[in-house]
C-alpha cells in the first residue's frame, strides 16, 4: 500500500473516531472503553508516523552585559523571593508572625539597580515571570533584566511585555551619534520614540528640542501630547520659546499642557501675563474674580469651561493664580512673606478665601516652592480642619514632597504623634526611605498607642504594610520588646493584645530580615 493511502486511512479512523466522542457512544456501537483504548491506539500510530521537521535556525546569541552579577548570597535570596516562599502560617486568613517575602522582592530589585548589578542569567526566566504577574515590579525588573532580558523576552510569547516596556527591545543609539538618533526617531515606534527623547533630552536639553521641532508639524495630536509630556524632566527657561510656540496648537489638550509647563517657570512671558491678571483680581482690599474668559485668557490655557457645580468666575479666578508666579504675591500686599500672606482674612467671603488658598496650593507645588508649601501647610499639630491652605491630605501630600527630606520626615513626624496613624497614611507615603529617627520613633509610638487603645492591627493594615517595607531596621529590637507574648499561635480569647504581638514580632523579623538582604547585596569585604 502507498504511503499516501496509508495516512489518508489513518485520518479517516481518527475523523471516525472523532465523530463517536462528538456524537456519544449511546448513538454508534461500541462502548466508552472501547472509545478510549482506540483514541490511545490512534495518538500513538499518529506520533510514531510524523516526519521530523527541518530544524530551526538557531537564535542569535545574547547580547553582553557588563554589568556584574549580585554576590552568591544575594542571589540565593532573590531566587528565594522570586518562589515566593513566606514561612509557616502565611496561607491562612491572618498572616501570622512570618514576613511576607514577596513584598520585599521591589526594595531588592532597587537596591540590585543602585549598585549597579545585573539579574542573574540563571534567574532571568523566573524575573521575567514575575514582572509579568505584577507590572509594578516592571520598571525595576527590566532594568535589571537589560539586554539579556530583552533578548530572552523576544523567544517567548508570553514576556512580549518586556519588548513594549522600553525601547521595543531595541538599544538606543548614543545621543552623540546624530545620524542613529536621526534614523530612530524618523523610523522608530512610538514608544522607542519617546525613550530616545528622554535620553537626548538627559544628554543635551537643547538637542531635544530641536529633534522635536524637526517633525512637530507632523505628529499626531496625541504623540504630540505625550512628547510635550516629556519635558517636565529637565524644564527650564530654555524650553520658553518651543512651549510659546505650542501655545498655539491646534490642541486643546496640547495648549493647557504647554501653558502649565510655561507657568511652571516664573520668569516666563506666560507667568507674566497671568501674574497681571491675578494682581488685578486679588489683594489687601479683596477679591474681584474676572469677569470674563477673553481669546487671551484662552490662548494662555485657561480652561472656559468650569466642571459641574463650579462657578464660572471662581473657576476662572483659580486658575490664573496658580498659573502666577508666587513671588508676584510680596510686593501686593506690602511685603510679608508667605505665611504672613496666606493667615490674612479674606474680606470678600470664606468661599473666595478657599478658592485662593487651594489655588496657591497648587502654585507651590506647580513652582517647586517650598517657603509657599511650608506657610500652607501650616502647624502638623494643629487640627486639620484648620489648615491654613487645605484641609485635604492628598493635597498637603504634594505640599510635603516640595519639602527638603528632613524637614518633610519632621512634619510627618510631628503630625503622626498629634493625631495618630489613622490619617497619616497618605503623608507617610512621601517620605524618603527608610523612616529613620524621629519619624521611625513615631510610628512604633503610635501603632503602640494603638494597641493600648484596645484596636485591632488590621485597623492599621496599609500603614503596617508601609511600615514593613518603609521602617528602619533598627527599630526591629523596640518592636520586639513591645511584643509581650512568645510568637505562640493566638486564639480568640487573647484579644487585640495577642495580635498586636503577633503583628509585632511579624514587623522585627521583615525589618532584620531586610537589613540582612541589604547587606548581602552590599560590595563584598
Amino acid at each position: 500500500m502507498e504511503r499516501g493511502e496509508e495516512t489518508g486511512r489513518e485520518d479517516a479512523q481518527w475523523e471516525e473516531l472523532v465523530a463517536v466522542a462528538l456524537l456519544g457512544t449511546e448513538r454508534r456501537r461500541g462502548s466508552p472503553e472501547a472509545l478510549l483504548d482506540a483514541a490511545a491506539v490512534q495518538t500513538v500510530r499518529r506520533r510514531a508516523g510524523l516526519r521530523p521537521a527541518a530544524a530551526a535556525a538557531l537564535p542569535q546569541p545574547a547580547p553582553a552585559d557588563p554589568r556584574p552579577q549580585p554576590p552568591e548570597p544575594a542571589r540565593r535570596r532573590l531566587a528565594q523571593l522570586l518562589a515566593g516562599r513566606t514561612g509557616a502560617g502565611s496561607g491562612s486568613g491572618r498572616r501570622g508572625a512570618a514576613p511576607d517575602l514577596t513584598e520585599l522582592l521591589p526594595q531588592w530589585l532597587a537596591a540590585a539597580g543602585r549598585h549597579g548589578y545585573r539579574a542573574p542569567d540563571a534567574l532571568l526566566p523566573a524575573l521575567l515571570d514575575a514582572a509579568r504577574a505584577r507590572t509594578d515590579l516592571r520598571p525595576q525588573a527590566l532594568a535589571l533584566a537589560g539586554s539579556r532580558g530583552l533578548w530572552l523576552a523576544g523567544l517567548n510569547p508570553d514576556w512580549r511585555f518586556a519588548l513594549r516596556g522600553g525601547a521595543g527591545g531595541g538599544i538606543l543609539p548614543d545621543p552623540e551619534d546624530r545620524a542613529g538618533v536621526e534614523r530612530l526617531w524618523q523610523e522608530g515606534l512610538f514608544a522607542e520614540r519617546v525613550a530616545l527623547l528622554g535620553a537626548v533630552r538627559g544628554h543635551e536639553a537643547a538637542a531635544a528640542i530641536r529633534l522635536l521641532s524637526s517633525t512637530w508639524a507632523t505628529e499626531r495630536a496625541e504623540d504630540r501630547l505625550m512628547f510635550l509630556d516629556s519635558l517636565r524632566v529637565g524644564l527650564s527657561e530654555e524650553d520658553e520659546p518651543f512651549l510659546e510656540a505650542a501655545l498655539g496648537d491646534r490642541s486643546r489638550n496640547v495648549r493647557a499642557t504647554a501653558a502649565e509647563l510655561l507657568s511652571a517657570l516664573p520668569g516666563s512671558a506666560l507667568a507674566a501675563r497671568m501674574a497681571a491678571r491675578a494682581l488685578a483680581c486679588v489683594g489687601p482690599e479683596g477679591v474681584v474674580p474676572p469677569a470674563e474668559c477673553d481669546a487671551g485668557m484662552l490662548r494662555d490655557g485657561v480652561v472656559e469651561r468650569p466642571p459641574a457645580g463650579r462657578g464660572e468666575r471662581s473657576w476662572w479666578l483659580g486658575q490664573l493664580v496658580e498659573a502666577a508666579p508666587l513671588s508676584c504675591w510680596r510686593e501686593r500686599f506690602g511685603g510679608l512673606d508667605a505665611a504672613g500672606i496666606v493667615a490674612l482674612p479674606i474680606a470678600d467671603g470664606e468661599s473666595w478665601a478657599e478658592e485662593l488658598h487651594a489655588a496657591w496650593c497648587r502654585a507651590a507645588v506647580r513652582q517647586r516652592d517650598p517657603e509657599w508649601s511650608k506657610a500652607l501647610l501650616g502647624s502638623a499639630s494643629a487640627p486639620t480642619a484648620t489648615a491654613p491652605g487645605t484641609a485635604s491630605l492628598a493635597e498637603r501630600a504634594k505640599l510635603l514632597g516640595v519639602l527638603a527630606e528632613g524637614e518633610r520626615a519632621e512634619w510627618v513626624a510631628e503630625f503622626v504623634r498629634a493625631h495618630g496613624l489613622s490619617e497619616a497614611f497618605q503623608l507617610l507615603g512621601v517620605c524618603v526611605v527608610p523612616w529613620a529617627g524621629a519619624l521611625g520613633r513615631a510610628v512604633v509610638d503610635a501603632l503602640d498607642a494603638a494597641r493600648e487603645a484596645g484596636s485591632y492591627p488590621w485597623s492599621f493594615s496599609g500603614v503596617m504594610g508601609l511600615a514593613e517595607r518603609c521602617l528602619d531596621p533598627a527599630e526591629a529590637g523596640r518592636l520586639e520588646g513591645l511584643a509581650a507574648g512568645a510568637g505562640g499561635p493566638v486564639d480568640a480569647e487573647a484579644g487585640a493584645a495577642g495580635y498586636w504581638d503577633e503583628a509585632f514580632q511579624r514587623l522585627a523579623a521583615t525589618l532584620r530580615l531586610r537589613a540582612a538582604m541589604l547587606a548581602e547585596l552590599g560590595p563584598a569585604t
